[in-house]
Formats: structure tokens, C-alpha cells, sequence
């Protein structure tokens, strides 16, 4: 008999019965007995087990083996047909499986999106059942003691005691839904007048919310058992619930809220390549519409690539000071950009602003200075942070650069700092004055919602990380990851970001950490120097929101930008550690948008997530926080959320942004605005209207 034909008949009978022969070499006593005795009643035999699934084409092809113990042609093709198919199936329902997680994923972030930003509920970035359970029966009138114990107020602690559903300890507490809400579904009149009671099997109990399913269920009557919460009649829409908690309440009246003072970003060419004043009536009208809104001040960037653009350290401000002159005589106050990156270096930009001219002569000759993904392309956004402590830039190292270009400013305007006309210095980190690595850059042919290419195999950072990994012991780790994808790359097409891919191996925690260390030692390494140069001066750092893919186990997308923000930690902590130690005002990039199916389905993103965990973490930690929108468009909707977000309702302990900034994208002018009316969008900020916006 051949191997195959062995396998074969040994798969058949482990799934239906027992050979006779196993048996008399399982109980060999047995068999002897019957054999002497003819008088002993066999025992009866249980009934053989009908096979089902891959048991029963393994028989069937057992049943047709040939005495000679080989199968037949028709049956050997039968089961080599049979075998392919099954795993075809089960790579389908696989796939299946995977869809429905992802739905229902989306389904809780919606949820718990809403419970924090319209119900106030305070739940941590990382909160688990628990926290979601104590917060919804706080919200109905219950306490919640430390241990789970549960009871309203006018009762007396119920005795401590577990109640038990099989083997596990499962701990119940009243849902806060309204029996209104549950009239809205399609139960039965039974259920319509009696709150389900939510039940969570605490041994299995997750750490993340990405991965919590609750079972609801009547526990007067079992006529109507629990079922999945996505495909359940008695699931309760995101939307619904958030009503229902936050229901009474004028959702767009701001009146008397927090005054949340609000700047315009001037346009990029107000100063042009030669540090002129391009249009000194133009930049008059401007300010005197902004000034008829009432607006705080203006933000001007100040290009490291036009004062110092063609020797170092030969800085040119003129066109500046003329510009800051018209400012001071509209009695506005000013931010002041330190803009160390390229402007507008994309297909549609009509105007381009680079790096200085000294520094793309240096980069001719050695190309290490900017950022280079594994293929060996460079990008000049900006220079690498490889280079922050080389003196590879005439004798000077990167950190020294930006200092002698702050510390000059900071001199050459000393009068205006002492009149007061400067409120805030922003101090540029990145790409587009970000903190964050060039990841996803359009110029490399990046299209949204691509995960972007880790920018680190400059010979600078590639030196560093052999250092690291031959500290840590494991001198092979000093690479980047091969199978990470490309600038357009889905997560679940590489082998790095997948679920269970190579960034959770140790190679990919030690890697991942190292990157986004060095994102960390630029911040720490550029702000140090900043403080020096403009000491008593409000400090603001810019931080990105990278919202797609957020709702994916590896946030390939954060990852990449150095913020290493997997489900199972906190990539914004360490950050914002540091910018702690240096008191700096974060600038958080809101993008007014709000999940809906296509992008859930698309790139699950989740920028109202990602909006609570960043602003949470940097509140928790004592930071002042603001705001700035992005150079999109926004619709009503978009333009109360970036309001909601700002100072969040019925927080017990009063956040709100410091100030908030508006970009747009072209210069303003009375009728051309990117709001519908910026006028209530301004008044609605400083807390003097409803969000009533005119259509």
C-alpha cells in the first residue's frame, strides 16, 4: 500500500471509529476473553459516528481504495479535488471573518467617539470594557465602586458576590438606554419596557476596545437569545445613542462658552523670493477685513529657504519689517513661523520656496543630508535629523543652523518683542513645520490614504541605528524592514503591517522604537536651543493628524511619521513628555472630517479618535493645547466640529484650545472664503453666538 493511500485510510477511521485491531491493542484482555468463552454476551457497541465535513471525504476515499491498498485514479482526483476546494472555502470565510471584525470595529469607534465628544464621558485613550460600563452607569444615576461593585445611591452596597454564567464570573449593571430609544427597534413589546442588562465575561475581558463584542439580552425571558451586535435587531445605532445620552441640549448654541481667540494664517506669497513686500495695498485690505472680524492676529511664516537663502549666515528680514509695521499699525498681534522646510514643491503649486540655495549646493555633493527611503530617493522637504549634531554644513551642524537663524530674529526684532507685538513663536520641526519624518510625500508620488515609506537609510540615521542595535546586542537588527510596501501600500498587503505582521516581533518593536526615538531627540535637541533664543516667549509645536489606517491593529500610517501608536500602546506619550519639558503650546492640525462608510471601508480612518486620544494625552499632562485647520474646505457640519472639538462640551474641567489658527488657500478677501461665513465661525469661537451658520 502506498504512503498516500495510508494517510488516506488512517484520516477515514480516526474521524468515524476505531480499527479492530486498535481495539485489541487498546484492551487486549478483552479480546482474549471473548475468544476462550464462547458463553460471554459481547458487549454492545456504540454507534459508529456519522463523519461530516473533511472526515467524510477522507472515508469515502477510504471506501474506495482497491484490495490492494491502493486508491483508485477517480477517486485519488475525487480527494485531491475535495482537499483544494475546502481550502478555498476556508480562506473565504476567512476573508469573511475579517470584513465582520472590521464592521464591527468601526461600529464601537463610532460609538465611543460619540460618548466622548457629545456625552462628556471621560474615557481614556485606551479604555477597556470596564471603563465604558462605569462611565454609562454613572451617567444613569449608579455608583461605581473601585472593585466593580454596583448600586444606586438610595440602596445600600449589595453584598460582595459574583454571579456566574457557566465556569466565568460575569458582573451586571443597568444600561443607561432609555426605554424610548429601545422602542426604535424592531423587538418584541416585551422587550420595549425593560432595560437590557449588558454582560461581559470579565476573564476574557480585552485591553482594547478594537476588539470588544457586548451580548444584550432580556433576563426575564430567553425567548430571545443573544446574537452578534452588528447583525442584532436589538443593536443600537452610534447615532442613536449618542442622541439619547446628550438629548435636551442645544447642540449648536455656544453662547457664553469659552472665548477661544482666533488667528489668520497670512498667504505664503505676501513675502516673496527676494524678501520683498509683494503687495503692500494687498496686505492692507487683507488686514482690514480681519480686522472688521474681529480676528485675534495673523500668522506669518518666516522661510529659512528666503532670509538666509543664498550665503549662511547672511540674513535678510527688510521685507519682513515692512510687513510687521503694517501689522503693528492694525494693532493686531503676530505668530511668527521659523519655517526650516520647502513650500510648495507639488504638481499644482504656483509658487515655490526652497531650501536655501547654499544648503542644495552642499546636498549636490553629499546627498545624506535630506531624508532617503530604501530605494535610495531623496526628499528636500527638509534636512535629515541624522545631521542634527554632524558638522557637515560649512563646519556648522544642523542644530546649530537653526539656532543662529532664531537667535538672529530674535535680535534683529528685539523692539517689537519688547512693544509686546509677538504673542507666539512656532518653531518648524518637519515637513510643513510638522513633527514628523517626510512619510508620505506627494513629490514621491504618495497619494492619500497610502501608509508611506520609512525615510531613515540616509548613511547619518543608518549609523545611528547600527549604534542602537549593536547597544541592544543584536548587531544583525540594524536595517529597515524589507517587506514594509510602498508610498501607496495598504497595510494588509505587506508583511510588516499586517495583522500579526513583523512590526509586533521583537526586530520590529526594537526598530520602531528606534525610529520614533529619533523623531524625539530632534524635538528635545531643536526646542533646547529655541528656548535660549527666545526665552519668555510662548513656544508652539506643530502636531500632524494621521488619521487613516487608525483603526487598523499597526496605524501603519503613524508609524511610518514616527509616532509609534499601535492598539497595544501610546505612540503620543513619549512626545509629549518632551514637549512638556520644554512648556511648549501644542498646535494640533484638526481635520474637521468625520468617519462615514467610505473611509471606514477605505482607509479606517478615524480622525475624531485619533482627536480624543492626541488632545486627551496632551491635556492629562498638564499641555496647553490649539488648533488649525487644514487647507480643505469645510461644509457646516465640518465647521461645528472643528468647534466641538475646540472647546469640548461639558468638560468638567474646562479645556479648550488656547487659540485656534485658520489657514486659507487663497488670500482673504471680502466673498472669498473657505468657510461658509467665517464671520460666525469667528464669533462662535470667541462664544458670542449659536452655531446657527447661515446656509
Amino acid at each position: 500500500m502506498s504512503s498516500s493511500g495510508m494517510m488516506t485510510i488512517n484520516t477515514g477511521l480516526t474521524d468515524s471509529q476505531p480499527s479492530k485491531n486498535e481495539k485489541e491493542m487498546q484492551n487486549p484482555q478483552s479480546s482474549t476473553n471473548a475468544n476462550q468463552d464462547p458463553t460471554i454476551e459481547p458487549q454492545p457497541q456504540p454507534q459508529p459516528r456519522r463523519p461530516r465535513g473533511f472526515a467524510a471525504t477522507a472515508a469515502a476515499a477510504a471506501a474506495s481504495v482497491s484490495p490492494t491498498g491502493t486508491p483508485s485514479g477517480t477517486a485519488a482526483a475525487s480527494t485531491g479535488s475535495s482537499t483544494g476546494k475546502g481550502k478555498r472555502e476556508r480562506e473565504k470565510e476567512k476573508e469573511r471573518t475579517k470584513l465582520r471584525e472590521r464592521h464591527r470595529r468601526a461600529i464601537t469607534s463610532r460609538m465611543l467617539a460619540g460618548l466622548r465628544q457629545y456625552g462628556n464621558f471621560p474615557l481614556p485613550a485606551r479604555a477597556d470594557m470596564n471603563d465604558v460600563l462605569a462611565a454609562l452607569a454613572r451617567e444613569a444615576g449608579w455608583t461605581v465602586e473601585p472593585d466593580g461593585t454596583t448600586y444606586r445611591l438610595r440602596h445600600s452596597p449589595p453584598p460582595q458576590h459574583h454571579q456566574h454564567l457557566g465556569a466565568f464570573p460575569v458582573r451586571s449593571v443597568e444600561s443607561p438606554i432609555s426605554a424610548s430609544s429601545l422602542k426604535s427597534c424592531s423587538v418584541k413589546a416585551t422587550l420595549d419596557c425593560q432595560p437590557p442588562v449588558v454582560r461581559i465575561d470579565e476573564s476574557l475581558s480585552p485591553a482594547s476596545l478594537d476588539s470588544v463584542v457586548i451580548a444584550e439580552r432580556d433576563t426575564r425571558s430567553e425567548k430571545y437569545p443573544s446574537t452578534s451586535p452588528i447583525n442584532s435587531v436589538e443593536c443600537l445605532e452610534a447615532d442613536q445613542l449618542i442622541q439619547d445620552v446628550h438629548s435636551g441640549e442645544h447642540e449648536n448654541d455656544f453662547t457664553g462658552t469659552q472665548y477661544v481667540p482666533v488667528f489668520i494664517k497670512l498667504s505664503t506669497g505676501v513675502i516673496n523670493n527676494f524678501c520683498q513686500l509683494a503687495d503692500t495695498e494687498g496686505v492692507r485690505q487683507v488686514l482690514s477685513h480681519m480686522k472688521s472680524l474681529n480676528v485675534d492676529g495673523v500668522v506669518v511664516d518666516c522661510w529659512w529657504g528666503i532670509v538666509e537663502g543664498w550665503n549662511p549666515q547672511k540674513y535678510v528680514w527688510s521685507g519682513y519689517r515692512e510687513l510687521f509695521n503694517v501689522i503693528q499699525e492694525f494693532k493686531m498681534k503676530i505668530q511668527v513661523v521659523m519655517a526650516f522646510h520647502e513650500y510648495g514643491r507639488t504638481d499644482t503649486a504656483e509658487l515655490l520656496i526652497s531650501l536655501p540655495q547654499w544648503i542644495l549646493e552642499i546636498g549636490k555633493e553629499n546627498q545624506d543630508i535630506f531624508f532617503t527611503d530604501r530605494e535610495g530617493r531623496r526628499t528636500t522637504e527638509c534636512l535629515s535629523w541624522g545631521i542634527d549634531k554632524e558638522r557637515v554644513l560649512n563646519g556648522r551642524t544642523g542644530i546649530e543652523v537653526y539656532f543662529d537663524f532664531m537667535r538672529n530674529f530674535r535680535t534683529e526684532f528685539d523692539d517689537l518683542f519688547a512693544e509686546g507685538l509677538f504673542s507666539a513663536v512656532e518653531i518648524g520641526l518637519g515637513p510643513s513645520g510638522e513633527l514628523r519624518y517626510p512619510s508620505f510625500s506627494e513629490r514621491m508620488g504618495w497619494r492619500y490614504p497610502g501608509i508611506g515609506e520609512f525615510q531613515c537609510y540616509d548613511k547619518y540615521l543608518q549609523q545611528n541605528l547600527r549604534k542602537a542595535a549593536k547597544l541592544r546586542g543584536h548587531s544583525f537588527w540594524a536595517r529597515g524592514p524589507d517587506n514594509a510596501g510602498q508610498y501607496n501600500s495598504r497595510p494588509h498587503e505587506t508583511g510588516f503591517f499586517c495583522e500579526r505582521g513583523d512590526y509586533d516581533s521583537y526586530y520590529g518593536r526594537f526598530f520602531l522604537h528606534w525610529y520614533a526615538q529619533s523623531l524625539t531627540d530632534h524635538a528635545d535637541n531643536v526646542l533646547s536651543l529655541a528656548s535660549l533664543a527666545f526665552e519668555e516667549t510662548k513656544i508652539i509645536v506643530k502636531v500632524p493628524a494621521i488619521y487613516w489606517w487608525y483603526k487598523t491593529s499597526s496605524h501603519a500610517a503613524e508609524v511610518t511619521a514616527g509616532y509609534y501608536n499601535p492598539t497595544n500602546q501610546d505612540g503620543y506619550s513619549p512626545v509629549f513628555e518632551v514637549l512638556k519639558k520644554h512648556s511648549v503650546t501644542i498646535k494640533f492640525v484638526c481635520s474637521g472630517l468625520q468617519v462615514c462608510s467610505y473611509e471606514s471601508d477605505e482607509a479606517f480612518a478615524d480622525p475624531e479618535g485619533l482627536s480624543w486620544q492626541v488632545l486627551n494625552s496632551a491635556w492629562d499632562r498638564g499641555l496647553t493645547v490649539a488648533g488649525e485647520n487644514t487647507l480643505s474646505c469645510f461644509d457646516r457640519e465640518g465647521c461645528l466640529r472643528i468647534i466641538e472639538t475646540a472647546k469640548p462640551r461639558n468638560d468638567p474641567d474646562h479645556r479648550h484650545f488656547s487659540f485656534f489658527v485658520y489657514q486659507q488657500p487663497s488670500p482673504l478677501v471680502e466673498g472669498v472664503i473657505c468657510f461658509l461665513d467665517l464671520d460666525y465661525f469667528i464669533k462662535c469661537m470667541h462664544g458670542d453666538i449659536t452655531g446657527d451658520l447661515v446656509p
